[in-house]
This record gives structure tokens, C-alpha cells and sequence, in this order.
């Protein structure tokens, strides 16, 4: 970094802007002092974390276009199997307690109602990103989940009273016009048994879901802040566990309702490849949903929110192009002008929100 011009009598000091090699090797010298002040655990878990974000999330992606590119139509079941793996996290959330040495964290009437509204809301957001992935190419139902980014800086502006710079805003923009670009260019990628007028549906559910996920996000950073006082890692758990758990009743509520759990056995009947496969994309789609949102809250305390948004930016993209690969998405020029679009949106927020020193 250039240093200012100083003057004392005839004494002048030349302002020296480091060379590239420089700046590199100050960043290896930086990351290995960093990487020998943590512990060999730190690091593997920080790595498998990573490999949970970018293959679990993609992964739970996939299976739910899978589950309806192959026979599959409830909204509800898919809604379902996103929330139906909410003991996973249970099952880590319970030694944190003997690793840590803490204790559970107290249910009052406050704390209990703040995630049964979040489980609500949480199972109102699956249910409307269903109707994304049912007539939408997975691609495109993917980037068009990156929205969540736009609303979740403008529900923490209004709600958490959170910050938005200039970097944030270009964001804002760059991401929104990549959205429009999908939009005007949806005749390109709409599936030929999906009616334009679905098309439009799973487009607008998408980014209703987008846009509730974001406030979903700043309520819970309001809970944190309000009525928790801190975050550390085990109270993160808790509070998936818990929403993750209500959202699960909720969901199981509508499935009844809807009579979905009887149409499970006629739909496992018609489903291509059997009803092996038809288990088989609804067990790992649990899986996979759940193991993601954990690998995303160890890469926030093992390491930063900064890290954490850079790997989520960079699985819209390998999102995207393992449809194309595996599902044969379409993709067109369009398509790939709004990927490259909404990576540099991601990449100015990042850059814009990166703690300066």
C-alpha cells in the first residue's frame, strides 16, 4: 500500500508501493503464520466443511430436480425431505455440550416462539423453492436462489440495522440484472412438457423463496442479538435443530393434510427406476440438504462469513454446470452471460463487506 509523502525540513521520505512478488510472498508469510497458529483439527475440519458446502448443497440441488424429472409431483414431499434430516445436526449438536463444556441453552416463552415462527417460515420458504426446482431446470432455479443475497442485506438493513456500502449495492444491481437476463431469456430453457405459465410460477416462487429465506436470515440474527445476547457455534446448532424441527411439524402437517404421504407409494410405482430409486433420491436429498447447511455453519466459526459467502458464490456456478453435465440443462448464451453476471455481483459484495485492515 502506497504510503503519503512526508516532509521534515529538507528530509523527504518516497513513497514505496510494494512489487507484485512482494505482496505474494507477504500473503504466503501471512497464511502460513496463520495456518501454524491453529491446530492440525482446525484445518480438517475447515476442509471437510468446505467439501459439505460444495457438494452437499449442489448435490440436494440436483436430486430434487431428479425427484421431479422422473416422475415425481408433490410440492409438499420435497418441502419435506428438506426439513426430514433435522436430527443430523442433533447428533452433532450433542457432544459440542461434553467437547465445549456448556450447557444447553434455556427455553423461555420468547426463545421457544422465535423458532416456531422461524420453523414456519422456514417451511413456507422449502415449500416455495419446490415449486422452483418442479418447473424449473436446476441451473436456472440455482441462480436464481443467489437473490437471497439482495434481500438478505436489505431485511438486515431494516431489521438488524446491518450496514450496506457501496459494494453491496453494486451487488444489488448486478445480480438483479442478471436475474432479468433470465427472465427475458426463459423461452431458452423452459422444459417442453413445463406450460409457459408454470415456467412463470416456478420463476416467481423462486424468488419469493429468495426473498424469504433473506428475512429468515435476519430474524435470525435478530434472535441472536435480542434474545440469545451471543453466537457461538453450539447455539447455532441449537437453533437449526430447533427451527429445523419445526419447520419438520409444520411440513409433516401439510403432507397429511394434502394426503401426500399416501401418494408417496403410487409415485414410488411410476417412478423411473423403481421405487429403489425413488427412496434413494428422497434419503440422500435428506442427507445432502442437511449436511450442507452444517458445512456452512462450521466454515462461518472455523473461519469467517467472508469465506463462507466466497464458497457460496462459487457453488451457484458449480451448481449450474453439473445440471448442464449430469441432468442436461439447457444452457444458453444468455444463461452463461447471467452466471458470469451474478459470480462478479457476488464477487463486489464480498470484496465490499471483506474486514479491512
Amino acid at each position: 500500500m502506497q504510503q503519503p509523502l512526508l516532509m521534515s525540513g529538507e528530509e523527504m521520505e518516497i513513497p514505496f508501493e510494494k512489487s507484485w512478488n512482494d505482496k505474494v510472498r507477504d500473503f504466503r508469510a501471512m497464511a502460513w503464520d496463520m495456518y501454524k497458529s491453529k491446530p492440525n483439527m482446525h484445518w480438517i475440519l475447515l476442509a471437510l466443511s468446505t467439501a459439505a458446502m460444495l457438494v452437499a448443497f449442489p448435490a440436494s440441488s440436483l436430486l430434487s430436480r431428479v425427484y421431479y424429472a422422473d416422475g415425481g409431483k408433490s410440492k409438499w414431499i420435497i418441502s419435506w425431505v428438506a426439513v426430514a434430516g433435522w436430527p443430523i445436526p442433533a447428533l452433532f449438536l450433542i457432544p459440542s455440550y461434553f467437547v465445549l463444556g456448556v450447557f444447553p441453552t434455556p427455553l423461555d416463552f420468547k426463545l421457544t416462539l422465535s423458532y416456531v415462527v422461524l420453523g414456519f417460515l422456514s417451511a413456507a420458504d422449502n415449500l416455495m423453492y419446490a415449486y422452483g426446482y418442479a418447473y424449473l431446470p436446476a441451473s436456472t432455479a440455482s441462480l436464481l436462489g443467489s437473490t437471497s443475497l439482495i434481500f438478505s442485506a436489505l431485511f438486515g438493513y431494516l431489521l438488524v440495522k446491518n450496514k450496506i456500502n457501496s459494494s453491496t449495492i453494486n451487488a444489488i444491481v448486478i445480480i438483479t440484472a442478471a436475474m432479468v437476463i433470465i427472465a427475458l431469456d426463459s423461452d431458452s430453457d423452459r422444459y417442453s412438457n413445463v406450460t409457459k405459465s408454470q415456467y412463470i410460477m416456478g420463476f416467481i416462487w423462486n424468488i419469493l423463496g429468495s426473498a424469504l429465506h433473506g428475512l429468515i436470515f435476519a430474524l435470525s440474527e435478530l434472535v441472536f442479538i435480542k434474545l440469545l445476547g451471543r453466537i457461538s457455534f453450539h447455539v447455532v446448532l441449537e437453533q437449526q435443530v430447533m427451527v429445523s424441527f419445526f419447520a419438520f411439524v409444520f411440513t409433516t402437517i401439510g403432507l397429511i393434510v394434502n394426503r401426500d404421504f399416501q401418494a408417496m407409494a403410487s409415485e414410488a410405482r411410476s417412478f423411473k427406476g423403481g421405487r429403489s430409486s425413488y427412496l434413494s433420491v428422497l434419503i440422500w436429498g435428506v442427507i445432502t440438504f442437511q449436511l450442507g447447511v452444517l458445512g456452512a455453519t462450521a466454515v462461518l466459526f472455523l473461519a469467517s462469513t467472508v469465506l463462507a459467502g466466497v464458497l457460496n458464490a462459487i457453488r451457484v456456478p458449480l451448481t449450474s454446470i453439473a445440471a448442464v453435465i449430469l441432468l442436461n440443462d439447457p444452457m444458453s448464451g444468455f444463461k452463461i452471460l447471467s452466471l458470469v453476471i451474478t459470480f462478479w455481483g457476488f464477487a463486489s459484495y464480498i470484496y465490499g463487506n471483506y474486514p479491512q485492515k
